[in-house]
């Protein structure tokens, strides 16, 4: 029969007694370096050694070496297991740093869009995650809209992110159009990053004058333009980010006509949702005119299910002045799976 250890994940947005309660049974060893785990073990077992040998143990001399060894073997226990509770408070420290900046990096307003709005929805799968969004506002009544999701989670992932929306703001100003755009990311990728990392993405930019959208997809989910009961899929154009230095990129170009949506959205949505043809419900979620489509698309998603970063993009052409655009982004409540 194999035996099975049940793992408790620390969460540090929980009350305080369940937070003490987990710290109390967390397995303290599953992330320990081999050699600490040992000399853990040893510990244990000396412990228990002393434990019998006074059990066995008649004259009083023996029953004080066996206190003494057990207190010996208590000590490098308790130090090991303090060390890794060091180390771990120290690695949730960095992680809450790192939860704040991304924040930042994410837009939390923008200027209003005349005769459009714009709804937000990030909720990484750990602190940090690897999904990017940007909204960014051009010269000539333009916006740039960028969505990308970054291979891998949590801290790695981030980071490219970061990476990533650096240098689509620092050069969004010169190479606004879409395919450079995606032609500079990529080979910056190719140069700077890991092999076995890379970004998928949409560059989007919008004249909001006119509605017309000119786009380039790098592999990423199709964003979706719903109008009039007809839902179009925006396809890929080009291959993911950071595999070939010379991939080449194709713009297609759209139009948002009034009291159209268009969706943008990462993997993470279609795969929190349980059942059959994730993409029909996203669809039917959009252009259902019952309630919200904000919310349609949130109630979607399952916690049984969501084992990714998601972020969704909603843009909706309307008549009038929008308001700015407000971001709801969730904590991490879920743990990553073991």
């Amino acid at each position: 029969m194999r035996l099975s250890i049940l793992q408790i994940n620390l969460d540090k947005s929980a009350g305080t007694l369940r937070r003490v309660l987990q710290y109390a049974f967390y397995d303290w060893r599953r992330d320990m370096s081999r050699s600490r785990r040992l000399l853990t073990l040893a510990g244990l077992l000396i412990q228990l050694g002393a434990l019998v040998f006074a059990l066995m143990a008649k004259a009083k001399p023996f029953t004080f070496l066996a206190v003494l060894i057990y207190v010996v073997g208590l000590c490098l226990m308790n130090g090991m297991l303090t060390a890794e509770f060091v180390r771990k408070t120290q690695l949730e420290a960095d992680q809450t740093a790192a939860e704040q900046i991304q924040q930042t990096l994410h837009p939390q307003k923008v200027e209003e869009l005349p005769g459009y709005q714009l709804e937000v929805f990030y909720k990484p799968l750990r602190g940090v995650g690897g999904d990017y969004f940007d909204v960014i506002e051009l010269p000539d009544g333009r916006t740039l809209f960028a969505v990308a999701d970054v291979s891998g989670k949590g801290m790695p992932a981030a980071l490219l992110a970061a990476n990533i929306q650096a240098l689509v703001r620092s050069i969004s100003n010169v190479l606004s159009d879409p395919r450079s755009l995606a032609t500079h990311v990529n080979h910056h990728l190719c140069r700077y990053t890991p092999p076995d990392r890379f970004a998928t993405a949409v560059f989007a930019l919008l004249s909001r004058e006119t509605g017309e959208l000119t786009y380039v997809n790098a592999g990423q989910n199709p964003p979706i333009l719903s109008s009039s009961g007809r839902a179009t899929f925006l396809e890929s154009t080009g291959m993911p980010l950071g595999l070939v230095p010379e991939a080449e990129f194709e713009c297609q170009r759209v139009v948002l006509p009034p009291g159209g949506k268009l969706l943008f959205f990462t993997d993470g949505l279609t795969d929190g949702i349980g059942g059959q043809k994730p993409e029909e419900r996203v669809c039917g979620a959009v252009a259902d005119d019952s309630g919200p489509a904000m919310s349609n698309l949130k109630s979607l998603i399952s916690p049984k299910f969501n084992e990714d970063d998601i972020t969704i993009l909603l843009l909706t052409r309307i008549v009038g002045r929008a308001p700015a655009l407000t971001v709801n982004s969730e904590p991490d409540t879920q743990s990553p799976r073991s």
